[in-house]
């Protein structure tokens, strides 16, 4: 009997330790609220609307990792994104179109990780330094249809090394495949379709209240990704396929008791299989103060020029007031003003238009100028 209870207790104890070692996680977000815009449409006209995923995208996930010994473990997440006003799918209707991926991770060296992942513009620049990433004005505040991949630079099919933490220094190198024949770095595959690839590398380091990052892009034929990236910037009338979209930027950070600083700037090229180009870049600057444990205001300021095919010029204030009910929920106020000038590739007046994706921007203005203010609610999970 004796044995039996022995037997008994140590299959139990085996069984909860097998269980400490691997874990899965559900979490989420859901941000939803009312955004007032005084000029959207052709005839620039009021706009009152429900928004979803300003503040940061509305999304669930499951994250989970397993011990394999000697620090060696199994990682994944699958992450999907919605929009809470209508119930539907984001990224193109994708079942898990913001993360999809599974790896290893070792302690000391860093992860491997497969399937479809954020490239290190998105990881090493759009989170910790641009204004959008700083929470000023969300998704509002990022650059026009996030032609420099600060926000939702997701690269199918990709492999993906990302360093452990080296004093301070991260890095990492990540390809995406074509997945086509014949077509290994993208490109024509017949004649009416193309194949796309990408690849990304990134380097950051963040000591104390100091932090500076640096991250590259470079996406074969974007428009033949699914979904597809960007090629336009706002009512530039751009034509054709693009051939290759490529960005560099350089983001820095200091923080001062409740106060933290922050700058970026990004250079985006754009070619077209007529070798037309497009380039585009965005300098801004920002800061926000912690009031209380709960109350933070932040104020931020981006300039934006692009050359070639649309000859333009943004400039944009965001700011914005965010209070903590508590630990998991937020409520806040943004304001949003942008100004536009120039022509685009067919002589019009250039359009402002605020936001970054198909998730989060606003009708173009039908104006030159167009101003922003949203209440939202933000909830984690």
């Amino acid at each position: 009997m004796n044995k039996k209870v022995l037997a008994a207790a140590t299959l139990a104890l085996f069984g909860t330790a097998a269980h400490a070692q691997s874990s899965v996680t559900l979490y989420g977000l859901i941000d939803a609220g009312f955004t007032y815009v005084n000029h959207a449409g052709a005839n620039a006209q009021h706009l009152y609307q429900y928004g979803d995923g300003v503040s940061q995208g509305s999304r669930f996930g499951l994250r989970g990792s397993e011990d394999l010994g000697g620090g060696l473990k199994a990682i994944f997440t699958l992450e999907n994104g919605f929009n809470s006003g209508t119930g539907t799918l984001g990224q193109g209707g994708a079942l898990f179109g913001r993360q999809a991926f599974v790896g290893l991770t070792q302690n000391g060296i860093g992860s491997l990780t497969f399937g479809r992942q954020y490239s290190f513009s998105t990881d090493y620049l759009g989170g910790s330094y641009a204004n959008g990433g700083q929470t000023v004005a969300g998704n509002y505040a990022y650059h026009i249809n996030d032609i420099d991949q600060l926000t939702s630079s997701r690269i199918n099919n990709s492999v993906k090394f990302s360093s452990a933490n080296f004093a301070g220094l991260t890095f990492g190198a990540m390809y995406g495949f074509s997945n086509q024949a014949g077509a290994f770095a993208g490109g024509p595959t017949g004649s009416a379709t193309a194949s796309s690839s990408a690849y990304s590398f990134g380097l950051n380091y963040a000591n104390g209240p100091f932090g500076i990052g640096a991250a590259y892009t470079d996406i074969r034929y974007p428009g033949s990704a699914a979904p597809a990236f960007s090629t336009t910037l706002a009512n530039s009338s751009i034509t054709g396929i693009a051939k290759d979209l490529s960005t560099v930027g350089v983001g820095t950070k200091y923080s001062i008791g409740p106060a933290t600083m922050y700058a970026l700037w990004t250079h985006t090229n754009i070619e077209q299989i007529t070798g037309h180009m497009t380039t585009f870049n965005a300098y801004e600057a920002g800061g926000k103060y912690a009031f209380t444990p709960a109350l933070t205001g932040a104020l931020g300021y981006t300039y934006m020029q692009a050359k070639d095919l649309t000859n333009g010029h943004w400039n944009q204030i965001d700011a914005s007031v965010d209070y903590n009910l508590s630990k998991r929920t937020d409520v806040y106020l943004l304001g949003i003003y942008q100004d536009a000038s120039g022509k685009t590739s067919k002589g019009a007046d250039l359009q402002a238009q605020i936001g970054s994706s198909a998730s989060s921007y606003l009708p173009a203005a039908g104006a030159s100028t167009q101003l922003a203010v949203r209440v939202g609610l933000r909830h984690k999970f």
